[in-house]
């Protein structure tokens, strides 16, 4: 069988399977049968495909799943100890009397948070104390829902948890300083536009509509003696593990780890050696359970991947007969590609955009340093927007916003993010 035939079959599949994604199916069930899929296919030796399909992805994917246990770990942390509610608090009596200024701070404070906090957990924690923030000042709730999650995705450039889940696919690329200068300017460049997005609408903010929105979504209230026992100073406990990484460079693990026994120590969650055995056990048993289906996905993800690097010489020639050998013109192409992220497209790498990037990385056509932020970039323009990401699937019931409206107010904004971050991206890497 030749090459090219079978590099036509496994893009027959590819294209089955981004069909199956758009229908809603089960990613977790999709990336394990595309991985014994590409095996067949792709004559690999069985021996070989049990080893460096089944076996190896999986164990060597160990080290990104202690990061997203340790950051969701700290997320939930930052939660339960008051830190998260008390800068909301915070947040939300310096805005009170200017609404647009509230909304704002919001965002700003949900990118601070999300820096370092990750997961659906503590979006959905952190969530039920922002967003009412937002309503309660007149901020329409498709408005604030959009704003809120865009929110969310522009610290992801820089979150350790994140980055080191898409590293999987370019093991040759390193979160260092350069990294992280472009991470910063990035998420910059993302936090300034839902600034815009949100002056824009400020005629459409109306305290007058602010007890029907929270009435709507049932809104409760903050734990006050949580809030009152968090000293200002824990304030900066979201940031202390990048500055960690950023002064000292820290490995995330420790990082993650010395912040959250900072914030339990300023919380007083460590006063009595009982209820900070409690607290530390619960909270642990909460974020594991947290992130307990992401690691089955991103098992069968990584399985998926290492099936797709055994097959990516097989396309090697088409992608060389159609890729431009231009850094600049592959990065704006992919910004204006960069819609086709959403549902689970084939430029989202936690989706069909998985084969896309082993496949790009296999190849060897561009670096790994260039290419994990050339993905990055689209992948979280879905992150951000994409009604298929989770955080977002609960946002839109918490709020009671429509899918339609989310999409309408999120995807040209982020999309103009996407290809200005694109073209940062050749700047900084090409």
């Amino acid at each position: 069988m030749s090459s090219t035939f079978i590099a036509i079959l496994l893009l027959i599949t590819f294209v089955l399977f981004i069909g199956y994604i758009l229908k809603g199916g089960n990613l977790m069930i999709g990336f394990f049968v595309m991985a014994i899929l590409w095996a067949v296919i792709g004559l690999v030796p069985f021996n070989t495909a049990i080893q460096k399909i089944f076996a190896e992805p999986a164990t060597n994917y160990g080290a990104t799943i202690i990061y997203i246990v340790f950051g969701s770990w700290f997320g939930r942390v930052l939660v339960e100890s008051g830190i998260a509610p008390a800068i909301s608090e915070a947040t939300n009596k310096v805005g009170r009397k200017q609404p647009l200024l509230a909304a704002i701070l919001v965002s700003l404070v949900t990118m601070f948070i999300f820096v370092s906090a990750y997961g659906v957990g503590s979006v959905i924690a952190i969530g039920v104390i922002l967003l009412p923030i937002m309503l309660s000042v007149g901020v329409p709730r498709d408005i604030a829902a959009t704003a809120f999650s865009m929110s969310i995705g522009a610290p992801m450039y820089i979150n350790v948890v994140l980055y080191n889940q898409i590293k999987v696919f370019f093991p040759k690329a390193s979160y260092d300083s350069h990294y992280l200068q472009f991470g910063i300017v990035a998420m910059i460049v993302q936090i300034l536009a839902v600034v815009i997005f949100l002056f824009i609408f400020r005629k459409r903010i109306n305290p007058a509509n602010a007890e029907m929105n929270l009435e709507i979504i049932g809104a409760g209230t903050n734990n006050q003696a949580a809030i009152n026992n968090v000293p200002k100073i824990a304030y900066i406990i979201p940031i202390v593990p990048v500055l960690m990484n950023m002064l000292f460079h820290w490995d995330a693990v420790p990082a993650l780890t010395v912040a959250t026994i900072i914030a339990m120590l300023l919380t007083g969650k460590m006063r009595h050696y009982k209820e900070f055995l409690n607290f530390m056990n619960g909270t642990i048993k909460q974020a594991i359970s947290d992130i307990a289906g992401l690691v089955m996905f991103l098992m069968s993800l990584a399985m998926f991947t290492g099936a797709a690097s055994l097959n990516a010489s097989r396309f090697k020639p088409i992608f060389e007969a159609i890729l431009p050998n231009s850094h600049l013109i592959l990065a704006i192409a992919l910004g204006i590609l960069a819609p086709l992220a959403l549902f689970r497209g084939p430029l989202h790498v936690w989706g069909a955009g998985a084969a896309t990037a082993a496949v790009l990385s296999g190849t060897g056509l561009f670096n790994d340093p260039f290419l994990l932020p050339l993905l990055y970039v689209p992948t979280l323009m879905a992150v951000s927007v994409d009604i298929t990401q989770s955080w977002n699937v609960w946002e839109l019931d918490y709020m009671k916003v429509q899918s339609k409206d989310f999409l309408k107010y999120g995807v040209p904004v982020m999309w103009i993010v996407s290809i200005i971050n694109e073209f940062l991206v050749y700047k900084f890497f090409g």
